[in-house]
């Protein structure tokens, strides 16, 4: 009997003590954080070169009216060596698309988060290539983690759609065509109507699960409970690298966006679902490719901390959404 006693008494201190906890952690995540994010941009950054002048020039602002028929962000952090390979693709497809289509316009937008490679030497061989009305590099001057560099090519691009996409190549460009489809039909190609078309790999689960180690099984079905717990219930893959953005839809979700590192693409579609914006998963073709910078046990330990971290602050009104952009 003193034992049972014992036990209800330490669970319920324990329950009081986490309680308490938590009320702490929200008084200070409350005082000690902005409702909205501070875009903090070096001025290097907001600056691109044309390697035939040598001239640096003014980055365009998502603000601005698209004057581009598609903007493709890749963020690309120490991918000297994988870079070429999905550049190669992404502009041979886009040139070829632009050879049918007079009124298919693009750039091509390489984000280097940081690279201590030749991530931004490679780059610029292609801006060489192909000119800074096509490509262009923006060398960001610190490392911010991938949702960082994301949503600075977003803010620098012109494009009436914006497209990321990840540098190593894993999802075949052709696809691109496949999320254009879902696009153009939720948006009647009005860039000023809001809509995402993301790529998916949830088709591809069984084989993929086949192939993986337990323990990899086992981190990856403990992240999607937890997205769907905390965050994001009706997306069955959130973190596929292949998203394809209205330029209406940008504006909105990448000024309030906070999480710069892995989870950032849980946010992204948190602050779409929050905004009611019509989201359309689209299956694509993927393979995974060697050289990934994410190691299984501490991302997901981080991006597991994250989410916890991206309910707990909306839910106190650390962080907040833009009231006229929430139906």
């Amino acid at each position: 009997m003193l034992t049972t006693e014992f036990v209800q008494l330490a669970l319920l201190f324990g329950s009081g003590s986490i309680f308490f906890l938590f009320v702490v952690l929200g008084i200070v995540l409350k005082v000690t954080t902005t409702p909205f994010p501070t875009i903090v941009r070096h001025r290097d950054e907001e600056y691109y070169m044309d390697p035939a002048t040598g001239d640096d020039r003014l980055f365009a602002s998502l603000d601005d009216k698209p004057t581009l028929k598609l903007s493709v962000i890749v963020p690309a952090f120490d991918e000297e060596n994988r870079l070429p390979l999905m550049l190669d693709e992404c502009i041979d497809y886009l040139e070829k698309r632009a050879e049918k289509e007079k009124d298919f316009t693009y750039e091509v937008i390489i984000v280097s988060d940081g690279s201590r490679d030749r991530t931004v030497e490679v780059a610029l061989e292609y801006v060489e290539l192909h000119g800074v009305q096509k490509v262009r590099v923006l060398d960001l001057v610190e490392n911010r983690g991938k949702g960082g560099a994301v949503r600075l090519g977003m803010l620098s691009s012109r494009g009436q759609f914006l497209l990321f996409a990840d540098a190593d190549g894993a999802t075949k460009f052709a696809d691109y065509a496949k999320l254009e489809r879902s696009m153009v039909q939720m948006t009647d190609s009005d860039w000023k109507r809001d809509a995402l078309a993301i790529g998916s790999r949830a088709h591809l689960e069984k084989e993929a699960t086949a192939q993986r180690t337990i323990f990899r099984t086992i981190l990856m079905h403990g992240f999607h409970f937890l997205v769907w717990t905390f965050a994001v219930k009706k997306i069955r893959d959130t973190q596929c690298g292949f998203k394809l953005v209205s330029r209406s839809a940008a504006r909105k979700l990448f000024q309030v966006m906070h999480v710069e590192r892995w989870a950032f693409d849980v946010e992204l579609l948190f602050i779409a679902q929050s905004y009611n914006i019509p989201i359309e998963e689209v299956a694509v073709n993927w393979t995974e490719i060697e050289g990934s910078k994410l190691t299984p046990f501490w991302s997901w330990l981080q991006m597991g901390r994250d989410l916890m971290l991206i309910w707990f602050r909306y839910a106190i009104g650390a962080w907040q959404l833009r009231k006229e952009h929430v139906n």
